[in-house]
């Protein structure tokens, strides 16, 4: 059994707000980034894993976890940049989950000079509106109104069922499909999130977005995606994939969005698989 790595905390200040990072471990450099319905710990299962071959590096995004921001414009972007400067990391491997995995390929066409490979999981593509079935889109629809609520009353109980609903069990599947761990986390990711930060800022989105720009992605591109998620998602993970021409799928069976706390042991050994290849 490796032994553990020390992890170092911290805050940074940036253009109205205050990021909380992570960082462990030496080697490369490896920046983990969280989806829309987590927080940094999302990634406890990579941490020390990675962090015995790498350094690695997770922070929680504006509005989410420990993090804060004011109402103020900003880019998820630019915010990433300053971590990194921050801790003087001048290229990295760039990895994000759902709207983490968005904000990765975005950075890379922002910044391609600071990224060695690019890591997408279950994430989006800026400008890209794939098409969601009608099964789906009964689930989406109620969430505008049930957020309005939820801010009204304070009670954020029906949206996190909700979120859980979609992002943990997966919308074709059955209800409870997920382990109880895996939601029960999650539960208590979106919860914190919700009660500790009632602003969210303006997030500045890329111009061009994405979608017209893959071809710019010159770097190793590694995309995976559960079989079990929004079919939306696995579409946009399909077309990143024949889009970029360094790019390798990995459709991993039998989970949904959020396939590194599904199936860990899975997904590290496709992480790893690739990282090692570039090695």
């Amino acid at each position: 059994m490796s032994e553990a790595v020390q992890t170092q905390a911290g805050f940074l200040d940036v253009e109205g707000a205050q990021l909380y990072y992570e960082v462990a471990g030496n080697g490369h450099p490896l920046v983990f980034i969280h989806a829309g319905v987590a927080d940094h710990s999302m990634w406890d299962e990579q941490w020390q894993f990675f962090a015995q071959r790498y350094r690695v590096i997770r922070y929680d995004g504006r509005a989410f976890g420990k993090s804060k921001t004011e109402d103020v414009p900003f880019s998820n972007r630019q915010d990433l940049y300053d971590l990194l400067k921050h801790l003087g990391v001048e290229k990295s491997y760039v990895l994000g989950l759902s709207r983490g995995g968005q904000i990765a390929g975005d950075f890379t066409l922002e910044h391609p000079e600071m990224v060695d490979a690019l890591i997408v999981v279950a994430g989006g593509i800026s400008g890209y509106q794939p098409d969601i079935t009608d099964t789906e889109l009964a689930f989406f629809q109620p969430y505008e109104a049930l957020s309005e609520e939820a801010q009204k009353t304070g009670d954020f109980t029906d949206l996190i069922n909700l979120d859980l609903r979609v992002w943990a069990d997966g919308p074709h599947q059955p209800e409870g499909r997920a382990s109880q761990s895996v939601r029960d986390r999650m539960r208590e990711m979106i919860a914190q999130s919700y009660a500790n930060n009632k602003i969210e800022g303006q997030p500045i989105t890329l111009d061009p977005p994405a979608i017209e720009r893959l071809d710019e992605i010159k770097v190793p591109t590694l995309v995976i995606v559960g079989d079990f998620d929004v079919t939306g998602t696995v579409t946009s993970m399909r077309k990143l994939a024949e889009s970029v021409k360094a790019a390798r799928l990995e459709v991993v069976p039998g989970v949904a969005h959020m396939v590194n706390m599904e199936k860990p042991d899975e997904f590290n050994r496709i992480l790893l698989d690739f990282l090692q290849s570039l090695d």
